[in-house]
C-alpha cells in the first residue's frame, strides 16, 4: 500500500481540525452581554409574578502570573515571590426595567428591576454592587 505524502497528511488533518467545530458555537472571547430570563416574585407566596430578559455580563477576560522582579521581592522581605494581573468580566453600566407582575384577580403590579446595560473587563473585586 502506498504511502501518503506529508503534504497529504498536513491537508487531512487540517482539514478534520476545521471542519470538527463548525457544528458547535465558538466561545467569543471578551466580555459581552447575555440575556437570561428572572422569574420576579412580590412574596414567598408567589402572589404576585412576572418574567422578564435581563441582561447579565459573562466572558473571559486576560490574567497572567509570573515571578516577580527583584525589587518587589526584596521591598517584601522576599515573600511576594510571584505577581499575577486578572481582570473580570464586569458589569459597567445598569439600566432599570419594569417588570410586569400578574396577580390573583387579574390585578397587575409593576416593579423595577436593574438589568446590565454594558460590560467590560476590569479589575477584579469581591463585592462591586
Amino acid at each position: 500500500m502506498p504511502m501518503a505524502s506529508p503534504q497529504t497528511l498536513l491537508f487531512c488533518l487540517l482539514f478534520l481540525v476545521t471542519t470538527e467545530g463548525w457544528g458547535q458555537q465558538a466561545a467569543i472571547p471578551g466580555c459581552h452581554l447575555h440575556p437570561f430570563t428572572v422569574t420576579v416574585r412580590s412574596d414567598r407566596q408567589g402572589t404576585c409574578q412576572g418574567s422578564h430578559v435581563a441582561q447579565a455580563c459573562v466572558g473571559h477576560c486576560e490574567s497572567s502570573a509570573f515571578p516577580s522582579r527583584y525589587s518587589v521581592l526584596a521591598a517584601s522581605g522576599y515573600r511576594h515571590n510571584v505577581t499575577s494581573i486578572s481582570q473580570c468580566c464586569t458589569i459597567t453600566g445598569l439600566r432599570k426595567v419594569k417588570v410586569q407582575l400578574q396577580c390573583g384577580g387579574g390585578q397587575r403590579e409593576e416593579l423595577d428591576i436593574f438589568t446590565a446595560r454594558a460590560c467590560q473587563c476590569d479589575m477584579c473585586r469581591l463585592s462591586r454592587y
